[in-house]
């Protein structure tokens, strides 16, 4: 019998969270519910979830606060499902320590998937191996140990920053990394730069990896918030 992964839900809304933990336990999941914010955080101490979906419209706390004390101790992944759309809420869940965030409503599909990526990098993290060597996705290669980017078995010449720009996305693929976190990764986190000097690179980047850059296939915008690279 294979151990089951268990998911932590901390949502107030009964219909949603049995909506989600219908999907979980139909997908070979184990699920565990908390209605509000301090139950959570205890079940999270004597369970050790493998994964917690966090809503952030709770009854006692706040959802970023719940957020901010489970990354007080513990890597966790954290998707967080919030009813908030605003850019600003995302890109402050995601700078808080959360993998991802879907707002509601959501299908079981995209619900899984994520769900199945989190989970992906989680292992990934805590693996004594090193990140893949390679990123291979369609037509596009990426071997880190090289240095070398191919597009239909071709060399692509990306400058230094590209580059480090392209490995970053491609190590994460699957996952949004905000303008705050790639700016501080590659420029440092006292670099006197803003969005403007990311938007040219990632512009250049797309010019070299994209058919039709208008309409990126490989590196994905989340408007407001930051950049997702394609999964291979």
């Amino acid at each position: 019998m294979t151990n089951r992964q268990t998911m932590l839900i901390i949502e107030d809304e009964k219909n949603i969270g049995n909506y989600i933990e219908t999907i979980l336990i139909s997908n070979g999941y184990k699920a565990l519910r908390a209605m509000n914010g301090m139950s959570g955080l205890s079940m999270c101490t004597s369970h050790h979830p493998d994964l917690i979906l966090l809503d952030l419209g709770l009854p006692d706390i706040d959802g970023m606060d719940v957020l901010e004390r489970i990354r007080g101790f513990s890597g966790v992944p954290v998707i967080v499902i919030s009813a908030r759309t605003q850019e600003r809420e995302k890109v402050t869940a995601l700078d808080r320590g959360a993998d991802d965030y879907i707002t509601k409503p959501f299908g079981s599909e995209e619900l899984l998937a994520r769900i199945r990526t989190a989970l992906r990098h989680s292992n990934q993290a805590g693996s004594q191996k090193t990140q893949t060597q390679t990123y291979t996705c369609d037509e596009l290669t990426i071997d880190f140990e090289k240095r070398l980017v191919t597009l239909e078995g071709e060399d692509i010449h990306l400058t230094q920053i590209e580059y480090k720009l392209v490995s970053l996305l491609a190590k994460n693929a699957g996952k949004v990394l905000t303008y705050d976190f790639i700016l501080k990764e590659i420029w440092g986190p006292y670099a006197d730069t803003d969005n403007q000097i990311l938007r040219v690179n990632m512009a250049n980047i797309r010019r070299k990896l994209e058919k039709n850059p208008a309409e990126p296939h490989y590196i994905y915008t989340e408007i407001g918030v930051g950049y997702r690279m394609k999964e291979g």
